[in-house]
């Protein structure tokens, strides 16, 4: 295949020779896009008619979110429904007028050969462009229409309750999670509804529990316990696979995502539960441990398939147990981990699964560990290596919540390690680029998520480390996105204004596997304004939530984070400083204001002028103490850890 990248030499080709632009999207940990590559672009005979008839175009996804949005509203508006790889085919301009996904090579399941689709789009390009013309002028007018109603505003002050409902209706009361098959990790509706579950308690702690809180509080237990026991979590390593292809969590489609991980680490460590603590932790030293790279950063995937198999290296059958553990132990761990004759996935084998713990957890552990090294002979997936800034933001929030909840300084060290990687590689005087590989910077340009997780994963590790370094470099991101993203209903775009201009200037306010921009943005606004007191952070903030006011609404699946943030927003954040000599004393109170949803929290020996929110905090009688405010009120400094559990403001 003659690839090219995207930008102008590859339509200024396309006009010189006169073809349409087929463009390929996908991504390093997509199965069926391998399959596609495999079966078609390998092909000799496929590839010299695309090169013949099309430029062609090769789009990694991870790496240009703002050209795979565009595509992927038009793929979804001419077809109905969207994923990847993603095939789009466009005029000179750009403009789309043929979008779909995976294609086999041989006419299969209803569908034609993707030969046969090329061969019609280049007779159509050739004998019928007028009507090509037309399909893509109106393809760019729904696009432009899309683009231009994305912000449309209300009040930010969401309905928890309303939304709650709307989730209980979606809710899957036999296996937990959304919806039926295929299950994705809702990590962003949880957050929500752990901060509703724990709202009342932490507002009025003799109030009885309300059926809202009842409610959320369910859904999340079901959910966290479901996905920690079923094959999605990789049982033997920790971290989990980025989806099922069932409604039970049993067998997932089996790639490792970081986007996932980094947040599922926070929300497990957050739960302040035996459950969450474990799997954060495991999922925590699974991704230093797989993900790491050379230059402390964090890599994007692991891919689901190893010598050409999807799901090789994770799945068990019975007599592979035996082989690794013995015949006594090999009994047992196919008992515990649900491993049977039949299998759960392919030829016999199983997917891992843990719906209950035994009592003798030494011998779990031990078993655990002997499987571990036993699957470390086995061919490993590939990874892909390139570091994407939002993601190892994202990664930044999740190690320290998972470090100072669990008392584990490593992961703080690893995310403060993380960060001097995007400081020092991704960041070009306030403006970000989106990737880097071995400690080398592309050249594509950060988008909004980049700026919203990266600025909130330094944010968090002011809170870490009292270091006032991030906070100064996360508002210098924040300043330089409120100035070139911001849109006129106060909202925002996925891109610069100075960014390469596309059909379309894309622009989702929605959650998707990860948050989306504008609920990243938020977060960080909130955080911001919660350490320097800076007024035009809250505002903005509340501005942009209000422009995502419909979708949290209406679709509270896809607005997990954005609900998340108005819960918080509603009466707070709690905004908490810890100040006094360092010792038990002091870790106690840190740690009680940090089990506090939503909570801001910094931890300092006195009081200092770099970081606003330790301004005029000092000691009490020389004992640490903890001062304590939300929405402009605060209370008396309180020094000891039932006082600080009972303060609300």
């Amino acid at each position: 295949m003659d690839w090219w990248e995207w930008g102008a030499g590859a339509f200024e080709e396309a006009k010189r020779r006169d073809t349409p632009v087929l463009l390929s999207v996908g991504y390093a940990a997509c199965h069926w896009c391998h399959v596609m590559a495999h079966e078609s672009f390998e092909d000799e005979a496929t590839a010299a008619y695309m090169n013949e008839h099309f430029v062609n175009i090769k789009v990694d996804r991870e790496e240009r979110p703002d050209v795979d949005a565009v595509y992927m509203a038009a793929t979804t508006a001419m077809t109905g429904s969207g994923g990847w790889p993603m095939t789009v085919v466009l005029d000179h301009d750009g403009n789309p007028f043929f979008a779909g996904t995976y294609f086999p090579d041989m006419p299969r399941h209803g569908q034609p050969a993707f030969t046969q689709v090329l061969q019609a789009l280049s007779e159509a390009w050739t004998q019928r462009r007028s009507e090509i013309g037309a399909v893509a002028e109106n393809v760019r007018q729904h696009l432009a229409a899309i683009s231009g109603t994305a912000g449309a505003a209300g009040d930010w002050r969401v309905d928890v309750a309303a939304a709650v409902e709307t989730l209980a209706g979606e809710f899957d009361p036999m296996a937990g999670g959304f919806g039926g098959a295929p299950k994705f990790p809702p990590s962003m509706v949880l957050e929500f509804l752990r901060r509703t579950a724990f709202s009342a308690s932490e507002t009025d702690s003799s109030a009885p529990e309300s059926d809202v809180s009842r409610r959320a509080s369910h859904m999340l237990a079901r959910t966290v316990a479901a996905m920690s026991g079923g094959g999605i979590y990789d049982q033997v390593g920790g971290g989990f696979a980025r989806y099922t292809v069932d409604r039970g969590w049993v067998v997932p489609h089996f790639e490792k995502m970081l986007y996932d991980n980094a947040q599922l680490i926070g929300l497990y460590a957050r739960l302040g539960t035996e459950l969450g603590d474990r799997v954060a932790r495991e999922s925590a030293d699974w991704m230093i441990r797989e993900l790491g790279t050379a230059e402390g950063g964090f890599a994007s995937a692991l891919d689901a398939d190893s010598e050409g198999v999807e799901g090789k290296f994770y799945v068990w059958t019975p007599a592979e147990l035996v082989e690794a553990l013995g015949a006594e132990d090999g009994a047992w761990a196919a008992e515990v981990f649900e491993v049977t004759d039949a299998g759960t996935f392919e030829e016999g084998a199983s997917t891992l699964q843990l719906r209950h713990r035994p009592d003798d957890t030494e011998r779990l552990e031990a078993v655990k560990a002997r499987l571990l090294a036993a699957r470390e002979e086995r061919v490993r997936p590939a990874r892909d290596d390139k570091v994407v800034a939002a993601w190892n933001g994202l990664a930044l929030s999740g190690l320290v919540d998972a470090g100072v909840l669990l008392g584990e300084p490593r992961y703080v060290d690893a995310a403060v390690a993380a960060a001097d990687l995007l400081w020092r590689v991704h960041v070009r005087g306030a403006r970000l680029l989106r990737v880097s590989r071995d400690g080398a910077a592309g050249a594509h340009a950060g988008v909004l998520e980049d700026y919203g997780c990266v600025a909130g994963g330094f944010l968090s590790l002011v809170q870490a480390t009292g270091d006032s370094a991030w906070l100064d470099r996360a508002t210098a991101l924040l300043d330089t996105a409120l100035t070139h993203f911001r849109a006129e209903d106060g909202g925002f775009y996925d891109t610069a204004d100075d960014a390469e201009a596309l059909v379309t200037r894309p622009r989702d306010a929605s959650d998707n596997a990860s948050p989306g921009g504008t609920s990243a943005m938020v977060h960080a606004l909130v955080t911001a304004h919660a350490l320097t007191g800076e007024g035009r952070y809250r505002t903005a903030a509340e501005e942009a939530l209000a422009a995502t006011s419909n979708l949290m609404t209406k679709a509270p699946r896809f607005a997990g984070w954005s609900l998340a943030a108005a819960a918080t927003m509603k009466d707070g954040p709690l905004e908490i400083a810890v100040v006094g000599p360092p010792g038990p004393d002091r870790d106690a109170l840190a740690l009680a204001a940090r089990r506090k949803a939503g909570a801001v929290v910094v931890v300092a020996d006195e009081a200092r002028e770099d970081i606003p929110l330790l301004r005029s905090r000092t000691p009490v009688d020389g004992k640490a103490a903890a001062y304590v405010c939300r929405g402009f009120v605060c209370e008396r400094p309180v020094t000891e850890v039932a006082d600080l559990e009972r303060a609300h403001t």
